[in-house]
């Protein structure tokens, strides 16, 4: 209802103000939100991010801790009552035991809140002394993070954009079959409607496991208690031009309607609308190993999940009459261990342009961004292989699947990244001249010294950007 609304608005609103009073005039907060696509490596990321925060040693690019003004830090209760708490400990202990594995990727949202002591810098920090800043760490799936473009399409615009990226893919054929034969269907059962939910489903398994990202509603792989409900059983459908009122198309889009209401809002209302800060983590190494469709369907799911966010500067005022902004916005190409940093750069210029559409959106609306190549945690080593009378730039770790440690040399990325767009935008099956190559690394055993955190590539110059300039 109407009613309704209006009055959930006004409670979030007064909710942004109690936290806008408290953060100007008590214990300053930042709200940083963790998302990315399917293995991007977001349970890793926040791991390394607060172990290196907790022992900075390998964090001298964040400039409060290589001044030595971060006195103290230490792990809080998380705030939320209701969102569970980011299993940090188990994590770490994952990661660092002598026979270290990956942690469990996210299944559900969790919360993690690190306070710093931090020393102010000139005149104000001798007058002031030091001042507790609270660093609450949202985690949630990249599964339901494609869901919030839903939020401005009708039932009608998903259907015909979701056939028409199946079109092409065999691993579909099962479901488009389904799909047609569906169509026009005046007279159904809910067993039809479920089994055509299922058909959708195994698609979009079969479609994240060969690389693409276009897996919407993301709840249908990560459905939890609601699993089976209705709100989670339905599927796209061919156009139909006059929809009898109770047949099939009607009750696919009465659902995916639903799931938007019931799903999706509450998820944006209750967690996006809090962040200021926004980590988005990308596998790009692996779109590319899975060819051009996959490198153009990763870009145009960067441009859609910005659409989501609300990007612009949390000036005070603002805030106290609209709430929160998102500020800043990181796009990283996570797994940089993967390539000789000689070509990190590369990596680098190839996710600036994957994102170009979505940070001059950003850009204008007034949030800063940045494009960085990272690894939360190192898992490789740097060697020279010789190879048919020249040097190949290798990086040696062990195999994931054998155990075995390995040199491998992926590829040579291309200096100019337009090598790699242009034929994704231009629908290739596959590239004409390179042939790039990913192999799965575990976690090396370490060994760390007093006050050092994990080893990483970035993460420092990662930290520095999202909250460095407010500590």
């Amino acid at each position: 209802m109407v009613i309704t609304r209006i009055a959930d608005g006004l409670t979030r609103q007064v909710e942004a103000v109690g936290d806008t009073v408290s953060g100007a005039f008590f214990e300053p907060v930042i709200r940083l939100g963790v998302t990315g696509l399917a293995r991007a490596g977001k349970t890793v990321f926040i791991t390394s991010l607060v172990a290196n925060l907790l022992d900075r040693a390998r964090m001298p690019h964040l400039l409060a801790a290589r001044d030595g003004r971060i006195e103290a830090a230490f792990l809080q209760p998380q705030p939320d009552d209701t969102v569970p708490r980011f299993e940090f400990e188990d994590h770490l202990n994952a990661l660092t035991s002598r026979t270290p594995s990956w942690p469990d990727s996210t299944r559900a949202v969790s919360e993690l809140r690190l306070s710093l002591r931090v020393r102010p810098t000139g005149l104000l920090g001798g007058l002031t002394g030091a001042k507790t800043i609270h660093l609450d760490i949202i985690d949630y799936p990249g599964e339901w993070l494609l869901d919030l473009g839903l939020l401005d399409k009708t039932y009608a615009e998903w259907s015909a954009e979701t056939l028409e990226r199946l079109a092409s893919r065999p691993a579909a054929d099962a479901f488009r079959a389904a799909s047609n034969e569906a169509t026009g269907l005046k007279a159904w059962k809910e067993p039809q409607a479920k089994a055509l939910a299922e058909t959708y489903t195994a698609y979009m398994r079969a479609a994240r496991a060969e690389g693409f990202y276009d897996v919407t509603p993301g709840r249908f792989l990560l459905p939890g208690d609601m699993e089976g409900s209705p709100a989670l059983t339905f599927a796209p459908l061919p156009p139909e031009t006059s929809p009898p009122r109770k047949g099939l198309w009607r009750e696919m889009e009465r659902r995916f309607e639903a799931y938007k209401a019931r799903v999706v809002k509450p998820f944006f209302r209750d967690h996006f609308a809090r962040i200021d800060r926004q980590v988005v983590l990308v596998d790009a190494l692996g779109a590319i190993h899975s060819g051009p469709a996959a490198v153009e369907d990763m870009r145009r799911a960067m441009a859609d999940i910005l659409g989501a966010f609300r990007p612009g500067r949390n000036a005070f005022l603002t805030q106290l009459l609209f709430g929160k902004r998102v500020e800043r916005i990181l796009f990283a190409a996570s797994k940089a261990d993967h390539l000789h940093h000689s070509q990190h750069a590369r990596l680098q210029a190839v996710m600036e342009a994957l994102n170009r559409d979505a940070r001059d959106r950003a850009r204008f609306a007034g949030a800063e961004t940045a494009a960085m190549a990272i690894a939360a945690l190192r898992s490789t080593t740097e060697e020279m292989v010789p190879h048919a009378g020249t040097e190949l730039p290798c990086v040696r770790g062990t195999l994931l699947d054998t155990g075995k440690e390995a040199a491998f040399y992926p590829g040579a990325l291309p200096e100019d990244p337009s090598h790699l767009l242009t034929p994704a935008r231009d629908g290739a099956e596959a590239w004409l001249d390179d042939d790039f190559q990913v192999m799965r690394f575990a976690p090396a055993p370490l060994t760390l010294k007093p006050g050092e955190g994990p080893p990483h590539i970035r993460l420092d110059r990662a930290a520095q950007f999202l909250i460095g300039d407010r500590l």
